[in-house]
């Protein structure tokens, strides 16, 4: 019962990250004002917010001018859903699966707002720094292994930066590996950073196969980084295990 109400509610809180994205894009609040479609700005009834449902339902427009609705919208809500239910597989303190729920709605929103932008907000990035270094805290007698962690990760990523003068990683970038440490701790986070330029490349090349991309066109790499965080955390252990078994 614990995990399917952690997925709708993950369904739910999802829908509610879209608005979060929406309105940083449109650098509005969104702590007020009611849902509108963002092609007509009609003002959305409950029965449009439903997650995933009002979508199908609708078969993907809108009730009120039938334009097509993005599939961000159903994809960040299953996304959210399924990340909620793995937190409530992951662990059964209550604490720490609050910690990682929270955290995981930050990572989300940054997925897909430097996705689409290239861009990782300092509204997202700082308040999930702050977040990991306070759990940390309470961490005591973990605290140097996740300090640590964070701090090489973010001066590899400085370097990236720094010597490319930009070209090859952003700024955003470097803030999100210090948080990916404060937040995995080692080893973890090797799985992470390693699954991320993997991935990485893997779509990079994939891309300039099929000529959507050419080799020096800019790709966001924060959606990789947080896909490598995820993985890290919820499979970071078993990989390592799966790894050194093969040796």
């Amino acid at each position: 019962m614990k995990l399917i109400f952690l997925f709708f509610l993950g369904l739910f809180v999802g829908s509610f990250l879209n608005c979060v994205i929406y309105r940083l894009e449109k650098k509005k609040s969104f702590l007020s004002g009611k849902s509108s479609c963002p092609k007509c700005k009609k003002q959305l009834k409950w029965f449009d917010l439903i997650p995933v449902l009002s979508f199908i339902l609708l078969k993907g427009k809108c009730r009120y001018c039938k334009k097509k609705i993005s599939l961000q919208y159903p994809l960040v809500e299953l996304g959210t859903g399924f990340v909620f239910l793995f937190a409530g597989i992951y662990t059964n303190t209550y604490i720490y699966i609050f910690y990682l729920l929270i955290a995981s709605c930050f990572l989300i929103c940054i997925f897909v707002y430097d996705l689409k932008h290239f861009l990782i907000p300092d509204k997202l990035i700082y308040p999930l720094i702050v977040l990991s270094f306070l759990f940390m805290l309470l961490n005591y007698e973990s605290f140097l292994n996740f300090f640590l962690s964070g701090i090489l990760s973010a001066l590899f990523f400085f370097s990236l930066w720094f010597f490319s003068k930009g070209k090859w990683m952003g700024f955003g970038d470097v803030k999100l590996a210090l948080f990916m440490g404060f937040f995995l701790g080692s080893p973890k986070i090797v799985v992470a950073l390693f699954s991320s330029f993997l991935f990485g490349a893997l779509v990079g090349l994939f891309l300039i196969v099929l000529k959507k991309k050419k080799l020096k066109s800019e790709v966001p790499f924060g959606p990789f980084l947080v896909f490598g965080t995820f993985l890290g955390l919820f499979l970071g252990k078993e990989i390592i295990t799966w790894y050194f078994s093969l040796l």
